[in-house]
């Protein structure tokens, strides 16, 4: 009988996500791997859906989107980042950022083009480009080093990436603020990577989904830069801003030829996104700055609580500059493998992410773990209180 799994998807198994949670499910553990809010979001919005529902708005959307969301989309990004899209034309609506992803690299890769992307990278990256018939070419980011802390941020060889680039180089993906490291691209290095796309004419589909999420320095969109908003595909959701991460609301934002790439490919995926849940968005998306900053404020704190309890514990750790995510380092427990790290932690009753799935080379993300902080104060210091006791059960392992 022939294997029933695509050449495509062999090597990919169950997401990790996936995997932990269903863990943390099974082991009764505290779950600070899976990305995503153990609380509600805002009532105005889910508000907004119900009355949507009740409206008899229960019938397919628009294929881009319902225009009223399109046009709000439009608004923001002028208001945030004086960024001109049409609505009709320019603005895509999709399933989520990750089917936004997918669509784009379906809609722009032809079989063997490559794709410039960098290690750690959300998971969905590389499967996306292989199902395109595309090829990844990774770049790896470099953890701060501890003889530097005032560095801050993760790092990457400019020698190294401009390597990658070459004549078969269709698309760069880009991830900022950044996930899992919580970096956030400094202007000086997105200027490069665009001196990069525009040599090469390459496009450039820029993740944004934690744009709203920033602590240290600031969210600078690709699209913004000299020369790049006609090469760039922004991307983003309404999942991590709003925790609502089950409604699956995202969007793309590209120039007409891209978007209608983008479009292409995205009429036979999904075709359109859930009705009442867009009309919903519109609530969301014009709530606008105040929103943002109260919830930067909000996370700021969780940040700070749970990076100072875990480098109280014993852990190696650099609060994130964005995103809700913060890397650990535990070579103080008597692990080196993040893995087998990941599976004590289990035991000790806190599931985290392994980022060593995240990376072509695994070999470079086995020294830390990833921690979601996009979670209640209470489920924090509960989870701080299980790993209180991990020196003292690593002590106990390095004396047998």
């Amino acid at each position: 009988m022939r294997p029933r799994l695509s050449r495509k998807l062999t090597g990919f198994g169950t997401t990790i996500f996936t995997e932990m949670t269903r863990l943390a499910n099974e082991r009764g553990a505290i779950n600070l791997a899976q990305g995503f809010p153990d609380f509600d979001g805002p009532e105005f919005v889910k508000e907004a859906a119900v009355a949507a529902i009740g409206a008899g708005h229960g019938q397919y959307a628009r294929m881009s989107g319902v225009p009223a969301l399109n046009a709000a989309l439009s608004r923001k990004y002028a208001r945030d980042y004086a960024l001109a899209y049409d609505g009709d034309a320019e603005i895509t609506v999709t399933s989520g950022a990750t089917e936004a992803i997918f669509a784009t690299l379906q809609g722009l890769c032809d079989v063997g083009d490559e794709v410039v992307m960098f290690e750690p990278f959300y998971d969905s990256y590389r499967a996306s480009a292989y199902m395109a018939g595309a090829i990844p070419r990774v770049a790896t980011l470099r953890a701060p080093s501890p003889a530097q802390p005032d560095v801050g941020a993760w790092t990457f060889d400019r020698d190294a990436v401009t390597a990658l680039f070459g004549p078969r180089t269709r698309v760069l993906l880009l991830n900022s603020p950044h996930n899992p490291t919580g970096k956030v691209y400094a202007r000086d290095e997105l200027e490069f990577l665009a001196g990069l796309c525009k040599e090469h004419d390459v496009v450039c589909i820029s993740d944004e989904v934690y744009e709203h999420l920033v602590f240290d320095g600031e969210h600078i969109p690709m699209a913004t830069l000299p020369g790049m908003r006609e090469r760039t595909v922004t991307i983003s959701s309404l999942g991590k801003t709003f925790s609502l991460t089950g409604w699956k609301v995202g969007w793309a934002a590209a120039p007409p030829d891209l978007t209608f790439a983008i479009r292409s490919a995205h009429q036979f995926i999904t075709f359109a996104t859930a009705t009442p849940l867009q009309h919903a968005a519109v609530a969301a998306i014009e709530s606008g700055p105040e929103f943002y900053r109260q919830l930067t404020a909000d996370y700021r704190y969780k940040r700070d609580l749970l990076v100072g309890e875990l480098a109280r514990i014993g852990f190696d750790v650099t609060a994130p500059a964005g995103t809700y995510f913060a890397c650990a380092g535990f070579a103080s427990f008597g692990y080196t493998d993040d893995v087998a790290f990941t599976k004590h932690l289990i035991d000790v009753g806190v599931a985290v992410i392994p980022p060593s799935v995240f990376y072509v080379h695994p070999e470079r993300g086995r020294s830390y773990v990833r921690f979601a902080f996009c979670k209640r104060e209470a489920t924090l210091r509960a989870a701080v209180a299980r790993l209180e006791g991990l020196n003292r059960t690593a002590d106990r392992g390095r004396e047998k």
